[in-house]
C-alpha cells in the first residue's frame, strides 16, 4: 500500500537560523493516489513574533495564535501521522528546514528524512518543464487545477491544491476529490471497488428486432451514398 502524505507549512519568517518557527501544519494523506480524508492541520504558537511580511503571504497573526498548542505539544502526533511516509512538498528544503529546526531544540528527536522519505515536486517541475515558473500558482494555471480560492497562503488549503498538482504533474487521477453518487464533490474518502458475486444472474440480452436491423441498415447504406466511402460496419 502506497501512503503519501503532501505537506505544507506557514512560518513566522524565511530563516530557521535567526529564530524563526513554524505556526501551521497542513497535510492531506494519499493512498495509492486517493484522497482518504484523513488529514492532519494544526495551528501553532511560536512564542516569537511574526514578521510583517509573513504576516502579508499568510494573513495569520500572533492574536489569532495566542491560545494555540506549542509544537513540542503536537510532535508526537504529527510524527506518528507521517511514519513511514512518502513526503510530497513544493520547495521540500524550506518546510523540511523548519520542521527539522523543531525537532532539534526537543532534543530527542531525529531528523524527518529518519521517519519518512521527501520528494520535492519543485524539483519534478523543473526537470518536466525546464525554463518556465514552477511555483504552486503557475502549476495551477499549467495544469487547469482551480486555486481561486488562494487569496492568502495557507497550510491546509496549499497540501490540498498540491495534490492536485502532483497527481497531475505525474499522470492518472488529477483531480483530488472525485464526484460521489449525488453529483457532489469534495468527499475526500477513498473509493473502495465493489466487486459482484460470481453467481450473480446473468444479464439480459436484448437483440435489436428486424425492423431496427433493417433501419440500421438503411442508415450505413445512406451515409455510404453521401460519403461516398465503404461502411466498415
Amino acid at each position: 500500500m502506497s501512503r503519501q502524505i503532501v505537506l505544507d507549512t506557514e512560518t513566522t519568517g524565511l530563516e530557521p537560523s535567526q529564530g524563526h518557527r513554524i505556526i501551521e501544519i497542513g497535510c492531506v494523506e494519499l493512498i495509492e493516489r486517493r484522497p482518504t480524508g484523513n488529514d492532519f492541520h494544526q495551528y501553532l504558537q511560536p512564542d516569537r513574533e511574526i514578521d510583517a511580511g509573513a504576516v502579508e503571504v499568510h494573513g495569520i497573526t500572533n492574536e489569532f495564535l495566542a491560545d494555540k498548542p506549542r509544537f513540542e505539544d503536537v510532535v508526537q502526533d504529527f510524527m506518528d501521522y507521517v511514519q513511514d511516509a512518502e513526503l510530497i512538498i513544493h520547495n521540500a528544503p524550506f518546510d523540511v528546514g523548519f520542521i527539522n529546526a523543531e525537532l532539534q531544540r526537543l532534543q530527542n528527536w531525529d531528523s524527518l528524512e529518519s521517519y519518512c522519505s521527501i520528494t520535492d515536486t519543485l524539483v519534478m517541475a523543473r526537470k518536466k518543464h525546464p525554463g518556465q515558473r514552477n511555483s504552486l500558482d503557475a502549476l495551477c494555471g499549467r495544469y487547469d487545477i482551480d486555486n481561486s480560492q488562494r487569496q492568502k497562503h495557507g497550510a491546509l488549503l496549499d497540501a490540498e491544491i498540491l495534490a492536485e498538482v502532483y497527481l497531475a504533474m505525474t499522470g492518472g487521477q488529477s483531480a483530488l476529490f472525485l464526484d460521489d453518487a449525488d453529483g457532489e464533490s469534495g468527499s475526500g474518502e477513498a473509493q473502495q471497488i465493489r466487486r459482484l458475486p460470481a453467481d450473480r444472474p446473468a444479464l439480459k440480452i436484448v437483440r435489436a428486432s428486424k425492423e431496427e436491423q433493417e433501419q440500421h441498415q438503411q442508415c450505413l447504406e445512406n451515409l455510404e451514398k453521401n460519403s461516398g466511402i465503404k461502411s466498415q460496419w
